[in-house]
């Protein structure tokens, strides 16, 4: 049964990542990106590496799908249409891609892996508890100022996107009063 869920899984990442790349439209290969990345936690939990599927689905599929959504209504550019790649870049971006997957491939199957027997479980409390942790090792300050980097990040995406808008109008006014 888990194989038959892997296998629809990978499927629907390799369908939605090929759309997402092909789509001429922004707003759909953002969704068709969504797909993927919910795709990639549900092979994760299937794995039972809980945490970090929830942190796929929080920090990816969440996080990043709304801040592209968001920065793309800002802009104004819904209904924008995407260039059609040439055939030269495509044939450039396959070679690469297979070149990649040739490299990855031939690495993974010339390391020798080494299974290590630990039982020990560590649960997401533990990981929890260490990541708010002020003692040595904890990471809340990290935390604290990566929210105030992506806070700043996006109010200066709205300056930037709103600010282009205001300086249109304004010019528009000054247009009207000559």
């Amino acid at each position: 049964m888990e194989q038959i869920i892997f296998y629809i899984l990978a499927a629907i990442i390799v369908i939605f990542a090929v759309a997402a790349v092909n789509s001429r439209k922004i707003l759909h290969a953002v969704i068709y990106l969504l797909f993927v990345l919910a795709s990639v936690a549900g092979i994760y939990f299937l794995v039972n590496y809980n945490f970090l599927a929830a942190l796929q689905l929080a920090i990816y599929a969440g996080g990043v799908i709304v801040l592209i959504i968001f920065s793309v209504m800002l802009t104004h550019n819904i209904d924008a249409q995407l260039e059609i790649a040439s055939l030269k870049s495509k044939l450039i971006a396959g070679a690469l891609s297979i070149g990649g997957m040739a490299v990855t491939l031939y690495a993974i199957y010339s390391y020798q892996f080494n299974s290590i027997e630990n039982h020990q479980a560590i649960e997401v409390s533990d990981i929890g508890l260490k990541l708010l942790s002020f003692e040595r090792g904890g990471y809340v300050l990290p935390f604290e100022v990566i929210s105030i980097l992506l806070l700043a990040i996006l109010i200066g995406a709205i300056v930037i996107a709103k600010g282009q808008h205001l300086i249109e109008q304004e010019h528009k006014q000054n247009q009207q009063k000559l």
